[in-house]
């Protein structure tokens, strides 16, 4: 019998990359729900879902993750980045399943200036970093087993990010202003998706020991390497042919409302050491998103 997954947030970056996937890892059966079909905040909407079959493992791509917006509609942001893990976590529970969660770098808001580590300080800013925290604290409090990843500055072929906003916008203008002072690196969702998958084909390996498991330990991942927004755009522009000049200017310049994270850089020892990985850098995984963007237009 083929390993049962539900996947959350099935239309958004990463979801849709799992979509794309399911040929490939024929020896998973996947369930994709999006907001409307299950709702993370709804312990009757997960519930009803768990009770259609007997699951696996659950992937929760479903967040709110529209940082400024988070700051004015908070209850919304808590009830789905943290206070629905609780429902989540217990219909885990019901049925022996892993729960495989996704969260941030905005939760550490460092500024050490080296490669954050898993077990490094928290101090989440703004509501939408906090509401991640408190998710992950949920989770390892009520979940018997589960997996945390925190991930920086998502983008794919699908869904709006980064990338796609500035291959829009260099086309329409001849000059843009864009943030150089956020240092971190870039994560393609489809190499996130595809190490979750990983991580769900080791720990069903039957040779793995028992005392070596995968389960109940946070992870970092993102590309290799280490860039700022404006060089991020600069490199999405030069690979493109878009001819657009870039002006750096600073996080106060700019003036989101929501604070972010001026250091995001994560260390991917952990991750790379227990999957036995090498992660790519983050400019070859952009290299293979723009190509099939081309190939989409």
């Amino acid at each position: 019998m083929r390993v049962q997954i539900l996947i959350t947030g099935a239309y958004g970056q990463l979801g849709s990359e799992f979509q794309v996937l399911e040929k490939k890892y024929q020896q998973f059966q996947f369930h994709f729900y999006n907001s409307r079909s299950l709702d993370v905040s709804s312990s009757i909407s997960i519930n009803k879902a768990f009770q259609k079959k007997k699951i696996d493992y659950v992937i929760n791509c479903g967040a709110f993750t529209q940082v400024d917006n988070a700051e004015d509609q908070s209850k919304k942001t808590f009830d789905i980045n943290a206070r629905g893990l609780k429902f989540l976590s217990n219909a885990c529970n019901s049925q022996g399943a892993t729960l495989i969660h996704i969260s941030s770098d905005y939760v550490y808001d460092s500024l050490n200036n080296r490669p954050l580590k898993e077990d490094d300080a928290n101090r989440p800013q703004g509501q939408y970093a906090k509401s991640k925290l408190e998710g992950d604290k949920i989770i390892q409090k009520i979940c018997d087993k589960w997996i945390i990843i925190r991930t920086s500055w998502i983008y794919s072929s699908f869904g709006n990010n980064f990338v796609k906003t500035m291959l829009r916008l260099g086309n329409e203008k001849n000059e843009l202003n864009i943030v150089n002072d956020q240092v971190g690196a870039p994560t393609y969702a489809k190499d996130i998706a595809e190490i979750i998958l990983y991580f769900v084909i080791k720990q069903e390996d039957e040779e793995v020991d028992s005392e070596l498991s995968l389960l109940n330990e946070i992870y970092n991942f993102s590309n290799q390497g280490i860039t700022t927004w404006d060089a991020f755009a600069k490199k999405i522009f030069d690979i493109s042919g878009i001819d657009c000049h870039v002006n750096g200017i600073t996080t106060e310049e700019y003036g989101a409302k929501a604070p972010r994270p001026l250091w995001s850089v994560l260390s991917k020892v952990k991750i790379e050491t227990a999957l036995n990985v090498k992660i790519r850098t983050w400019e070859s995984a952009l290299r293979d998103c723009l190509a099939l963007l081309a190939l989409k237009t």
